[in-house]
């Protein structure tokens, strides 16, 4: 054994192992082959069509907005803090109930949207959303 000559096992190898690829492959056929025909499992079924059903027709939404001086306004019209109270009770009466959106100027003190929120969970309201401008870059 010489010092500085090249055996063949000094060479690199430059072939890429395709083994564990195959591998991989051959089991996410099998995965594919078993849950095709699960997902594909339906029973089509033609159904009948009756009109003897009840439209339910969606309630108006409503708006109430705080502005900046924290009055509240019911749909565009001025209302103190107690008529809100008896509007929210009564719209939680509805069948089904509305929607009410929540628009309030960004200058507004936070304690009288807060007060707002809690007037509608009293009053029963779970449809609570609050209306924003979108940013403008």
């Amino acid at each position: 054994m010489a010092i500085g000559t090249r055996d063949d096992s000094d060479e690199m190898l430059s072939e890429i192992n395709m083994i564990p690829f195959i591998d991989v492959m051959l089991v996410l056929l099998i995965i594919f082959i078993i849950t095709v025909p699960v997902i594909k499992h339906a029973v089509s079924v033609d159904l009948p069509k009756a009109s003897s059903q009840r439209l339910l027709d969606k309630p108006q939404n409503i708006r109430v907005v705080v502005d900046a001086d924290g009055l509240y306004h019911w749909n565009g019209a001025r209302v103190e803090d107690g008529q809100l109270a008896e509007r929210l009770a009564a719209a939680a009466a509805q069948d089904p109930q509305p929607e009410l959106h929540i628009r309030g100027d960004r200058a507004v003190r936070y304690e009288r949207v807060a007060e707002l929120l809690a007037a509608a969970q009293r009053a029963g309201l779970s449809k609570i959303g609050f209306v924003t401008e979108p940013a403008t870059p």
